[in-house]
């Protein structure tokens, strides 16, 4: 008995050890799944139409734009790589002033916000005296240090496309004219106003 007992736990374990190499023969390692793909196998080609590209564009603009910021002001401000950020952060921008950063930094700085997140965006256009100015309008939620939520917002940001013809391609180049800007304008009057 004693003896079949042993050839059982001896048979079990081989079996084991057997089913363990098989799994290791079969599995390919992370570094050899990178060094064997390209972007045709690993990201398929989406077909967006005009208005999805711009609403993709934008939301992915916001969010580095954010992100930059945040990660600007939690540092001293005054080092190289602030001044880069800074400057990383001016390119988002038609015509980059002092001014431009003023009221986010002081949104920033008087929540304490570590790290954001930019929700739902929809943007729009309003025809203005034969112009056609873009406006974005996003949900952006603000995390502390510790990932908790400080709370949820809603943002307004003006931006414009400026055609970039690169041999024979139409291109265009993305830039903010007004970030955390008004709200939409309402195409009614104000309640009270009569004359």
């Amino acid at each position: 008995m004693k003896t079949l007992s042993k050839f059982l736990l001896v048979l079990i374990l081989g079996i084991a050890v057997f089913s363990c190499k098989q799994n290791e023969q079969n599995t390919v390692s992370d570094l050899d799944k990178l060094r064997n793909s390209n972007n045709r196998k690993s990201y398929p080609a989406v077909q967006m139409d005009s208005a999805q590209a711009i609403n993709s564009i934008t939301k992915q603009k916001i969010q580095e734009l954010l992100d930059l910021s945040t990660l600007y002001n939690s540092g001293y401000k005054n080092t190289e790589i602030d001044t880069l950020i800074y400057s990383q952060m001016q390119s988002y921008f038609q015509k980059p002033d002092s001014a431009t950063f003023n009221k986010l930094f002081r949104e920033l700085d008087s929540l304490k916000v570590k790290t954001v997140k930019v929700g739902k965006v929809s943007v729009r256009q309003e025809i203005q005296n034969q112009d056609t100015l873009d406006f974005a309008k996003f949900d952006v939620e603000y995390f502390d240090q510790k990932h908790r939520s400080i709370g949820s917002y809603e943002k307004n940001a003006q931006y414009t496309l400026v055609s970039k013809p690169i041999k024979f391609k139409k291109e265009f180049k993305f830039y903010f004219t007004n970030f955390y800007s008004a709200p939409f304008k309402k195409d009614s009057t104000a309640v009270g106003v009569t004359r």
